[in-house]
């Protein structure tokens, strides 16, 4: 049976995607292309339930927003 996860993806500002798994804890990986960062996120993801004895927190997604803070 596949686990779905929901993954966070931004650009660093040295050029890399970087990947986060908000339902596990630490699981996060980068690189240079998408196409090597989801292969690697998927690789992440299954060292992290490994580690963790497959328990993970069933967050449900809601959406993503943008806030603009004056600093």
């Amino acid at each position: 049976m596949d686990k779905i996860f929901n993954v966070i993806i931004e650009n660093d500002s040295d050029g890399f995607y970087v990947s986060r798994v908000p339902s596990l804890n630490g699981c996060h990986t980068q690189a240079k292309s998408l196409d090597q960062l989801l292969e690697r996120t998927k690789e992440v993801i299954e060292l992290c339930l490994e580690v963790e004895d497959n328990s993970y927190n069933r967050n449900e997604f809601i959406g993503v927003q943008r806030v603009a803070v004056s600093v």
